[in-house]
């Protein structure tokens, strides 16, 4: 890829027309009435009394800029953020650069320059004519830094943490959308074809066009980031919000008309098992009660393309309850308190169990009530200061180290801290230093912010013991059962850290599952605090160190530490995972969200967790990052054997891949209405016929819209793939045995009840469309690493 860089300090005007911004400013001839800035004050209409003047001194600006290139041709962006909002700029620029060009074009022979309005096309297609061979660089540009502000390096690798609950409602969002996209185009295209009305489906289609709008609104490079002002963050968190409402709805509705198979009433019975009263708010699960001998419908919608085992949770309202399979089989479950403090609740629990779904399924459990509980059932806690219980065994917490064990792993926590400290497999005996710590650095005022991160020079220890004022008022306690054990570490209100493993024979049991919930509270408590996780192993990962990170989900690279520019230049930006490795281990920690994180000292593995900043850093926010709000993260850790040469490119493993989807594209749980206990659902609707194969991930399955009427759908839908890029060298394999590993879709793939589908292939964005492929679904196919899209048109 070729790419431009332009050599001074931003992009605007006054930075970039040449190495001077005071003589830059005058040629930014925007002037509107009642604005007063820097720009309005020298710029001067160009006439012809001053054109020879003012060109002359444009084109020393110019000359000096294309020195520094060997092509010499000058890319002059010609605008800044904002402009263009009042008409009578677009006038003033043209006009203004327009007679310019065309006093220096008359006089090629004297000033040997041409100037022309042009697009980035034209820039690349005249220094192409120029330069034969370029450099080339392997990686990317982050992280990005600036000089303007106080002549030395900026970083700008705040924002990859910046307001972390605003990019978990992004991606909340994205994985309801897209399960509200997959169920809508199959039930859509079911009922066109058994002659149903539509009317209520094009109703929904305007919500599902309006959630897909706002999310790209977000995607905005000041609004995923976190980085516009705080009532603007508000608006946008409203419009996701709305659109998290509306897609759950939607899927509440298609899961109806494809899963029930007697109904009593028309209205929507299929009930979110969650829900939000606001967008400040975190979500709750809505406690489900079962009454007599009746049994409450549990739903769940697996979003993948390959099956999965999922730990399902649940608040029930009774722990007199058994589950029941879709065949009404019993099967294992567990019963586990809601903790308050140090006290247990006992007018809600919660109710664990595995649930085993195919691809792109909906697939119905019931909870039925029974008069006892089987002991094996039953949760044992573990608490330091707990008094009796009349339904769970409660022990006393025994005192030093504390041990959690499934099948596969033994996890040791430090007695005083409640942190995880190493972690032994079974299988090899192998131990494995693997220390969580908390802390935070303190910001450096005014050079800290929305934008950029910079620790406070003036300390001596850049990590401050942010959780120091918190220690007294700890409690550690430990919930362990048949399916999960769970060790809890509150430290007041600023964090509450979960760790919990799995005692199942599948990858489940392979993993170590982390949830912190971080609340800063209301300022100016935790004031210029960057708090972050910290994972200390014995992972031999070079000095100094290496890291991977993932680019946007589809592939790894390399980052090597670099000591000279700080902590701040070494933040890097992941979105699903980062890796430590040597030559015989790799730890892979899997995010919810967009996170910054670095490997500073040998061995190391952090991620930033939270940011408030009390300065503005003068990046154009204007105000600090005061905004916090109680926030849930979620993350996966996996320590993983390397076996056989490593691979020229670093990849995941193929479990970490699975993993780290089903993180972010969670199981779908709904709950049907009580008082509809005539109502039955189908046991399982299997919305794909065949597992598409292990690497091969369903991007979306998107209906189109009518061309000349965009807020109705046609039968068409694009389906977008990705091959996701994976080791064979690291991790397990037990992925394998649950769906195949080829090139192509299995023959007899198709949508339900949809047989009768015409694949073509198209652009990237649907736009241009290509060959048809001619056997269909079974056709497709993907090299690795490789994102396609497929337009299927279901015919009626």
């Amino acid at each position: 890829m070729l790419t431009h860089n332009q050599p001074f300090d931003i992009y605007n005007i006054k930075h970039s027309c040449g190495p001077h911004p005071h003589v830059c400013l005058n040629f930014d001839f925007r002037k509107i009435r009642g604005e007063y800035t820097e720009y309005s004050v020298r710029a001067v209409e160009i006439t012809p009394n001053n054109v020879k003047q003012m060109a002359e001194l444009l084109l020393e600006q110019y000359a000096r800029t294309g020195s520094l290139f060997t092509h010499n041709v000058v890319l002059m962006p010609l605008g800044d953020d904002f402009r263009y909002d009042h008409a009578i700029e677009w006038d003033q620029q043209y006009t203004n650069y327009k007679i310019l060009m065309d006093y220096i074009n008359s006089r090629k022979d004297e000033y040997n320059a041409e100037v022309v309005f042009g697009t980035p096309k034209d820039y690349f297609r005249e220094i192409q004519k120029r330069v034969e061979k370029f450099p080339s660089l392997t990686g990317d540009f982050f992280v990005y830094s600036d000089i303007f502000s106080e002549g030395r390096p900026a970083y700008w690798s705040g924002y990859f943490t910046t307001r972390p609950y605003m990019k978990i409602l992004d991606r909340e969002l994205e994985a309801n959308l897209r399960s509200a996209e997959i169920l809508y185009t199959i039930a859509l295209n079911l009922a066109k074809q058994s002659g149903k009305d539509i009317k209520l489906y094009e109703t929904y289609f305007e919500k599902l066009v309006k959630a897909r709008r706002n999310l790209g609104l977000f995607q905005h490079h000041d609004a995923i980031t976190g980085t516009s002002k705080s009532f603007v963050m508000k608006d946008y968190a409203l419009k996701l919000f709305e659109s998290i409402s509306d897609t759950t709805s939607l899927q509440s509705f298609a899961i109806q008309s494809l899963a029930a198979t007697t109904t009593k009433s028309n209205s929507v019975y299929v009930l979110a098992e969650s829900d939000r009263d606001s967008y400040e708010k975190l979500p709750k699960k809505i406690p489900i009660g079962v009454n007599g001998h009746e049994t409450r419908k549990i739903v769940l919608f697996n979003p993948l393309a390959q099956p999965r085992q999922e730990v399902i949770s649940l608040k029930i309202t009774s722990y007199k309850i058994r589950v029941l399979d879709p065949q009404r089989n019993p099967i294992p479950y567990q019963i586990a308190p809601v903790m308050n403090a140090t006290s247990i609740t006992h007018d809600v629990y919660v109710l664990l169990f595995v649930a085993e779904l195919k691809p792109l399924s909906i697939t119905t459990y019931h909870l039925q009530q029974i008069d006892k509980v089987p002991m094996e059932a039953i949760s044992t806690v573990y608490c330091g200061r707990c008094g009796k219980d009349n339904v769970f065994p409660i022990k006393s917490m025994q005192v030093g180290d504390v041990q959690l064990e499934n099948q596969r792993m033994k996890l040791l926590f430090d007695g005083q801290t409640g942190f995880l400290k190493r972690v032994t497999k079974k299988s090899t005996g192998k131990i494995m230093q693997c220390a969580v710590q908390f802390a935070a650095y303190p910001s450096a005022q005014f050079h800290s912010g929305a934008y950029l991160f910079m620790p406070d020079p003036n300390l001596r220890d850049t990590d401050k013991d942010v959780l120091e004022v918190y220690t007294p008022h700890q409690k550690i306690y430990i919930v362990s059962g048949s399916l999960s054990s769970r060790l809890t570490v509150e430290y007041g209100k600023l964090l509450t850290h979960h760790v919990a493993i799995y005692h199942h024979e599948g990858g489940l049991g392979e993993a170590i599952y982390l949830r912190n919930i971080v609340d800063f509270e209301t300022p100016p408590k935790n004031r210029e605090t960057e708090m972050f996780m910290r994972l200390q192993t014995d992972i031999s990962n070079g000095d100094p160190p290496e890291f991977y990170t993932d680019l946007n989900g589809h592939q790894m690279i390399r980052r090597s530490k670099i000591e000279r520019i700080g902590i701040e230049g070494n933040y890097f930006p992941i979105t699903t995972m980062a890796y430590i490795e040597d030559n015989s281990h790799r730890l892979t920690l899997l995010v919810n969200h967009c996170q910054g994180a670095a490997s500073y000292q040998p061995g190391w593995l952090e991620v930033m967790l939270d940011r408030r900043t009390l300065y503005d850093d003068s990046r154009g926010m204007g105000e600090g990052l005061l905004d916090n709000r109680r926030t849930v993260i979620k993350h996966w850790l996996l320590l993983e054997d390397i076996s056989g040469d490593k691979d020229a490119y670093s990849k995941p493993s193929l479990f970490a891949n699975h993993l780290s989807n089903a993180l972010n594209y969670p199981v779908n749980i709904f709950v049907v209405d009580g008082s509809e206990q005539e109502v039955t659902m189908a046991p399982e609707v299997r919305l794909l016929s065949q597992s598409f194969p292990c690497d091969l991930h369903l991007l979306n399955l998107r209906t189109n819209h009518d061309q000349k009427l965009p807020h109705f759908p046609v039968n068409s839908a694009l389906m977008v793939l990705h091959r996701q890029g994976y080791s064979c060298s690291v991790g397990i394999d037990t992925v394998l045995k649950h769906c195949p590993l080829t090139s192509r879709l299995s023959p007899g793939t198709a949508f339900y009840k949809l047989d009768n589908v015409n694949v073509t292939k198209t652009s990237l964005t649907g736009t241009r469309p290509g060959a048809r492929l001619k056997d269909g679904l079974q056709e497709v196919g993907l090299q690795p690493m490789q994102v396609e899209t497929y337009n299927v048109n279901f015919v009626q």
